[in-house]
């Protein structure tokens, strides 16, 4: 016996009990790279250069999205910001990076903007995000085209500061 009260036992004896009672210790894994881009890939310009401002609801929203460590995995959170209205307009979780991740949120804000009585008109709206996979998909890229929505895309991890 140690001076503390506890018995002395050994490191291996300690696995063996955490593994039969089904636990597991905390792991230092690396960071999670969430946007790789491609350089072969053609992308949107940069539409606002920085200037996060607008003068009327459904003009500028920047989408983003981020993730948190749970013991199951990660947990991803995307999200539509209007710019004037400094407000969340559409978000979503999901444990995958799909482009549905993305595209949940974009479709929730446009819906809820309409049912509103806000609706975006075709043509006014940048979208304004970082240079990551979901948001350079081709399926995305259509949707916004078919919407009428301008992209805009900063530098990669750069969609609002």
């Amino acid at each position: 016996r140690r001076q503390d009260g506890l018995a002395a036992t050994s490191r291996g004896a300690v696995d063996r009990a955490m593994r039969t009672l089904g636990l597991e210790g905390v792991r230092r894994a690396k960071k999670l790279r969430t946007t790789i881009p491609d350089p072969d890939g053609k992308r949107a310009g940069d539409l606002l250069n920085r200037d996060f401002t607008a003068s009327a609801p459904n003009l500028v929203w920047v989408t983003d999205f981020t993730y948190v460590r749970t013991w199951a995995g990660f947990v991803y959170v995307a999200f539509v910001l209007d710019v004037f209205a400094q407000r969340i307009v559409g978000w979503h979780a999901s444990s995958s990076m799909r482009t549905d991740l993305v595209m949940t949120p974009l479709r929730i804000a446009l819906w809820q903007r309409d049912r509103d009585g806000n609706p975006v008109s075709p043509g006014d709206l940048i979208h304004h995000s970082d240079a990551g996979s979901q948001y350079t998909s081709i399926r995305y890229t259509e949707h916004l085209d078919l919407e009428g929505i301008a992209p805009s895309i900063g530098t990669v991890g750069d969609a609002y500061d």
